[in-house]
C-alpha cells in the first residue's frame, strides 16, 4: 500500500543547515517497532545546533533528521502499551542525536523510548513542556526528595529565561518554594520571571566572576543550574547545610573548579540530572508531576508556536540568545 509524502527538516552533507525535503514512509530507518505520526515538537538547544550545524550534536550518518521531542499518535506497532491509535511522548535517549527525530511528520520509534500521554495532557501541552520542562520537573524532584522544604529558604534558577528555568521558576513556585532567577537579561525580563513566579531577579554578572572564598556567606537553600562553570562555582560556596544543587546543564561552560569544603563542612549536595537516559519509573513519575500542575496551571505564556519551515530560523535566533520561553513546532500541515 502506498502513501503519500510528507515533509520533514534534514541535515544535508554540504548544505550549511537543515532544509525542508519531502519524504515517504519507506524512507523512514528501520529503527524500533512503532511507527507514529508526530503533531507537535519543540526546539532545544541541541536542536538548535544540529539544525544551524554550530555544534556536533549529529552522530549518525547524513542526511539526518533532528529533532530530540516529539508528541503524536501511534500508526502501526507491536507493543501492547503502545496501540495504533494512542498517543504518546518521546523526550532522549539519543532521538534527534543518534536516531532520526521528531521534525519529521512521521518517524520510528522504539516504544523503550516512549511515554504514554499522561491523563489530562494533550500533545501540545506535552512539546511546550518538552525535555526542557521534563528537565525542569526532575531538578525540582531531586530537590523535594533530598529534603529540601519550601519553609528551608530560598531557591536560585540560573539561565532563567531559557526553557529549564522558566520551568524549574513555575514548577518552584506552583510548590510553595520562593524561586530566585538568575539571568543575563534582568533588565528587559524581570516581568516575565515574576509572571512565572519567581519572587526575586538578580542578576548573572554578581555570580559570573565565580567563588570568593571556598565558602562564602550561606544563602540559598538549593538551585537549579542550568549554567555551569564560574556561575556554579559561586553557587556551591553560597549554598546553606544540607543545601541541594540540581545541575543539569552547561550554557557557561563545561569547566567546574571548586573545592570539597562545601560539601564536607556544609553537606551541600551536587545532584546531576541526566534527562536523557533517565529510567522509564522516573521518568514517568515525573511527567505525571507535569500533568498535575497542568491542572492547576497554564504554561502558555512560556510557549512560541512556529511551523516546521520555520525551525531554521528560530534556531538561529536561540544561538543569538534572543529567545523567553520555548518555541513549540506544530506539524500537522506537514503531511497527512
Amino acid at each position: 500500500m502506498s502513501h503519500p509524502p510528507f515533509n520533514a527538516l534534514v541535515v544535508q552533507e554540504g548544505q550549511p543547515r537543515a532544509v525542508i525535503k519531502e519524504l515517504t514512509r519507506d524512507q523512514l530507518p528501520p529503527v524500533g517497532n512503532v511507527l507514529v505520526r508526530v503533531d507537535w515538537s519543540g526546539i532545544n538547544f541541541k536542536d538548535a545546533l544540529a539544525v544551524t550545524g554550530k555544534g556536533k550534536i549529529i552522530r549518525s550518518a547524513l542526511p539526518f533528521v533532528p529533532g530530540i521531542d516529539l508528541a503524536g499518535t501511534v500508526v502501526e506497532s507491536d507493543n501492547e502499551e503502545f496501540p495504533v491509535g494512542s498517543q504518546f511522548l518521546s523526550t532522549g535517549w539519543g532521538v534527534g542525536e543518534v536516531t532520526w527525530g521528531g521534525y519529521s511528520r512521521y518517524q520510528r520509534l522504539s516504544s523503550d523510548w516512549m511515554v504514554p500521554l499522561p491523563s489530562g495532557m494533550s500533545t501540545r501541552d506535552a512539546m511546550i513542556v518538552g525535555t526542557a520542562g521534563f528537565t525542569a520537573a526532575l531538578s525540582v524532584r531531586a530537590i523535594k526528595t533530598h529534603g529540601i522544604a519550601p519553609e528551608a529558604g530560598p531557591v536560585l534558577v540560573t539561565g532563567a529565561t531559557g526553557g529549564v528555568g522558566s520551568f524549574s521558576i513555575r514548577l518552584l513556585h506552583a510548590a510553595g518554594y520562593k524561586a530566585v532567577a538568575v539571568t543575563g537579561k534582568a533588565d528587559v525580563a524581570g516581568a516575565y520571571l515574576r509572571g512565572l513566579g519567581a519572587s526575586d531577579v538578580i542578576e548573572r554578572s554578581q555570580f559570573e566572576s565565580g567563588a570568593a572564598r571556598p565558602m562564602d556567606s550561606a544563602e540559598w537553600a538549593g538551585c537549579v543550574d542550568s549554567v555551569g562553570s564560574r556561575v556554579l562555582e559561586a553557587i556551591i560556596s553560597q549554598t546553606k547545610r544540607h543545601g541541594v544543587i540540581a545541575a543539569c546543564g552547561l550554557a557557561g561552560g563545561h569547566e567546574l573548579l571548586t573545592t570539597v569544603f562545601p560539601f564536607i563542612l556544609r553537606g551541600v549536595r551536587l545532584i546531576g540530572i541526566d534527562s536523557n537516559t533517565c529510567p522509564q519509573p522516573e521518568r514517568r513519575a515525573a511527567w505525571e508531576d507535569i500533568a498535575q500542575l497542568l491542572q492547576e496551571a497554564s504554561f502558555e505564556s512560556i510557549a512560541h508556536e512556529i511551523l516546521l519551515e520555520d525551525v531554521p530560523q528560530a534556531c538561529e535566533q536561540i544561538m543569538d540568545g534572543g529567545i523567553q520561553g520555548r518555541y513549540l513546532v506544530d506539524l500537522r500541515s506537514a503531511g497527512d
